[in-house]
């Protein structure tokens, strides 16, 4: 008899995208390290590499996330 049994019956209405076959799921049916979410709705789900690139995107501009003093005084790590 197992100690810990593994969970992978998600609630009802939890939607997750599985990045290994590129679809969705309604509750965790692949490892988490395969899928995106929860999400509240099918369609969120349905959208998860979207929203990925997107935030992705909003990240990479953000200018609090990049040091624009030292890209300004054209310093180099050749030092």
């Amino acid at each position: 008899m197992a100690l810990f049994k593994k969970r992978t019956v998600g609630k009802p209405g939890e939607w997750y995208y599985c990045l290994e076959h590129k679809k969705v799921e309604e509750g965790p049916e692949c490892p988490a390290k395969d899928r995106f979410g929860p999400y509240t709705t099918r369609a969120e789900a349905e959208h998860a590499m979207e929203t990925a690139r997107e935030r992705n995107l909003e990240w990479e501009t953000d200018p609090k996330w990049h040091d624009a003093t030292d890209a300004a005084k054209g310093s180099t790590n050749d030092d």
